[in-house]
């Protein structure tokens, strides 16, 4: 099950994000229902550590050690630069982008495994699939 906080806040609900973000608690409880009913649950976003931090201690009582966490910790030059491969690079831009970052924004909640620019994609993935397939 794919909780996207993007397709939640942006599409769904179209609300903005931010401290206490309406957007919150749907995904809370398409959290507890992704506990009870699937076998896999991916929180994909990119969710400030301080906003998101009671989604995460949510995560963390549901789902306790099978919990795998990813922080992609690569520069902001980096960072732009793979936003112009994506299908939605035209919805923004470099100036929203900058608005929007935080540098080293590490959860206090999750145990992130960090992922610099120095890795492809395709050994990205084959991680992230044998860490949670293999636990």
């Amino acid at each position: 099950m794919l909780i996207s906080q993007d397709v939640i806040r942006r599409e769904m609900l179209r609300v903005k994000d931010g401290e206490n973000t309406l957007a919150l608690p749907l995904m809370k409880e398409l959290l507890i229902y992704g506990c009870n009913h699937s076998n896999i649950v991916i929180l994909e976003g990119i969710m400030y550590a301080d906003w998101y931090e009671s989604l995460f201690e949510l995560a963390v009582q549901l789902y306790d050690t099978r919990i795998y966490a990813y922080y992609f910790d690569i520069p902001f030059e980096e960072t732009v630069k793979r936003h112009q491969t994506k299908p939605n690079c035209n919805d923004f831009g470099e100036e929203a982008m900058r608005r929007w970052w935080r540098e080293k924004d590490f959860s206090n909640v999750l145990n992130e495994v960090k992922i610099t620019s120095e890795r492809d994609i395709e050994s990205i993935v084959d991680d992230i699939v044998n860490n949670v397939l293999n636990g």
